[in-house]
């Protein structure tokens, strides 16, 4: 059965598809970004706020977080419960 983690602002992504949950600071991760927004695989669900996180799926989709990577894993580890 297909988890749901809330990821804020109550926007969900389904635990089963997350490979990582990253800091975006990095030059790399800036650039997948970029990249997976030229190719349309991005969904922002930050509600215009600064992007904390960045969850890559196994589809290859960039979901971008206004949540600490720390509070999504921890949220990710208590669903696992």
């Amino acid at each position: 059965m297909a988890g749901l983690i809330n990821v804020g602002f109550g926007n969900v992504v389904n635990t089963n598809k997350i490979v990582a949950v990253i800091n975006p600071e990095a030059a790399p991760i800036k650039r997948m970004i970029q990249s997976a927004k030229d190719k349309g695989l991005t969904v922002d669900a930050t509600q215009g706020r600064r992007t904390r996180s960045v969850i890559i799926t196994e589809d290859e989709y960039i979901i971008l977080s206004a949540l600490q990577p720390e509070t999504i894993a921890g949220r990710f580890n208590n669903d696992e419960r």
